[in-house]
């Protein structure tokens, strides 16, 4: 009879297993069919456009909705330009904060900071783009975009991304405005990871006389290069899908110039300003196949992040 009921609930355990398994399994092909649902969805409905005007759609700054004559060049150039300059800025801080947060702060101020830092991950992104638009973007046209525009307006090679009228807006501010709305992602990231690494390797570093600098450069960061590429792809994809803070600042301009002081575009901020309005036809077309290459955009960038991890993992154990 005992040996009957434990038979039992062996059997039992053995389908509540097989239940477990088919059930995680068909999440994980849910999340699969999600995303090619999503791919052949923006496919089918970008089919007109790409009809109409096959690659030629890539290289075109044309957007004449009357005329029904698209491009999206424009809105490339500022989707990349921007998200690069917010990296360009929120990286090096984030590294910043998540330094001082894990090998200098004392203990009593490190957790108020860590909740500050969290506190604007959480603020939407209206919010920041209003805060752009009515609050930086006078004070930056006022006080800061003259002295760039004069000092580094003149610079051989570089000086015409600084050249320009100060009008607060443009490509330059919404880069800045991402680059803020980024850092506190990163930054929490950077911090988790870092965290994460055995104290005995640094004290065993600090010991042999190396500096905080040589700790982060040589045991830090290689032990946790993963996790510092993820919160940096983390804040990729916020800076390259962001659309409200972004349609606030940069000027909604359907232009491609050499300034980065000058109003541009981004593909978000297209999307955001125009699919209510739209009317059935190319135009609808243009603006889904913008989403199309905004996710393809992202695929790539998620694809070279995730080589270079493998890039990584390989060289792992050979001399530095």
């Amino acid at each position: 009879m005992h040996a009957q009921h434990i038979e039992n609930t062996l059997k039992m355990q053995r389908r509540l297993d097989t239940l477990f398994r088919g059930t995680t399994r068909g999440f994980a092909f849910l999340v699969l069919a999600t995303l090619i649902g999503i791919i052949i969805s923006l496919i089918i409905g970008a089919m007109p456009t790409l009809q109409s005007f096959g690659f030629s759609f890539l290289f075109s700054s044309s957007w004449d909705p009357v005329a029904e004559n698209f491009g999206a060049l424009a809105p490339i150039y500022g989707t990349l330009v921007t998200a690069f300059i917010a990296l360009l800025i929120g990286v090096p801080v984030s590294f910043g904060i998540a330094l001082f947060l894990t090998e200098l702060c004392p203990a009593w101020l490190r957790r108020p900071i860590g909740v500050a830092i969290e506190l604007l991950a959480g603020i939407p992104s209206i919010i920041y783009g209003m805060w752009g638009l009515f609050v930086f973007a006078p004070l930056f046209a006022d006080h800061v975009q003259p002295w760039i525009i004069e000092n580094l307006g003149h610079l051989p090679g570089i000086g015409f991304l600084f050249q320009g009228a100060p009008m607060g807006i443009g490509v330059f501010t919404a880069g800045l405005i991402l680059g803020i709305m980024v850092i506190p992602f990163i930054a929490s990231v950077m911090r988790d990871v870092f965290e994460i690494v055995p104290v005995m390797l640094k004290e065993s570093a600090y010991g042999l006389g190396a500096t905080t600098w040589e700790v982060v450069r040589y045991v830090v960061l290689p032990y946790t290069k993963a996790g510092v590429i993820g919160g940096i792809m983390l804040g990729l994809g916020r800076a390259l899908g962001e659309t409200m803070a972004v349609t606030f600042v940069i000027g909604n301009a359907y232009q491609i110039t050499g300034s980065l002081m000058d109003p541009g575009n981004s593909i978000a901020s297209a999307l955001a300003n125009e699919f209510a309005e739209a009317q059935e036809g190319l135009h609808v077309s243009a603006l889904i196949e913008l989403g199309l290459i905004l996710f393809f955009i992202t695929f790539v960038v998620l694809a070279c992040a995730k080589l270079l991890l493998l890039r990584l993992s390989k060289n792992e154990g050979k001399k530095t």
